[in-house]
């Protein structure tokens, strides 16, 4: 489990089939074999390591459905260790599970924050709503305005330039992960519930015959 507040970019310094080495700093720190890593918001296992980087495998399945297939040796990568027991959750609450690719559409500055729209697919529009949490590149973001097929995300001086959103443009590829909570709720909304008839309310003492 992750918040969505990126610790580090780092840069990917080479892309082996099925891999990807990437040289970091501070999330090295505490980091071994086996050790999950969010990088652009997908949770990876760590492969190797040592100092200076780190390498993680990226399945087939993986490459497809994120932008984690189109990484190239220099390109930066948002990147976050998992939450710890008691630790502060500044952002929300972010699986590493991407449920989906968008684009960036516009961006532009609006006083002292960079506003930027992101197209998603209709599938997830249902799950994205204005002022929930939204995770971009594995960053936890508030959403500001959605129409139906697009949101919109206001990012501070320190989100533009502590992350890679900060260099997004138009047509980037983004990976894209909606609020568990919003999930949880659609789950619950679908449990098939009594349908509440005369006979219903009779039967559990609401009416009197």
């Amino acid at each position: 489990m992750f918040t969505g507040i990126v610790e580090e970019i780092g840069r990917v310094k080479a892309t082996p089939a099925g891999s990807l080495v990437i040289t970091a700093g501070d999330v090295l720190q505490g980091t071994g074999g086996g050790a999950s890593m969010a990088v652009n918001g997908v949770c990876l296992t760590v492969t190797d390591f040592d100092q200076k980087s780190f390498a993680v495998d990226v399945m087939p399945e993986t490459l497809k459905r994120t932008n984690l297939g189109t990484l190239k040796a220099g390109d930066r990568v948002n990147l976050e260790r998992p939450l710890t027991l008691g630790g502060r959750l500044g952002g929300h609450l972010v699986q590493g599970h991407i449920d989906d690719t968008g684009r960036v559409t516009s961006v532009r500055r609006g006083g002292e924050a960079t506003l930027v729209r992101f197209d998603a697919p209709p599938r997830l529009m249902p799950y994205i709503v204005e002022k929930g949490f939204i995770a971009v590149d594995g960053v936890s973001l508030t959403v500001v305005s959605k129409n139906s097929s697009s949101f919109q995300v206001s990012l501070v001086d320190f989100t533009a330039k502590n992350t890679t959103l900060g260099g997004r443009r138009v047509g980037d590829l983004v990976n894209l992960e909606v609020d568990i909570i919003a999930k949880y709720v659609e789950q619950l909304s679908r449990t098939s519930r009594p349908e509440i008839t005369f006979d219903f309310l009779e039967e559990h003492g609401f009416l009197v015959g």
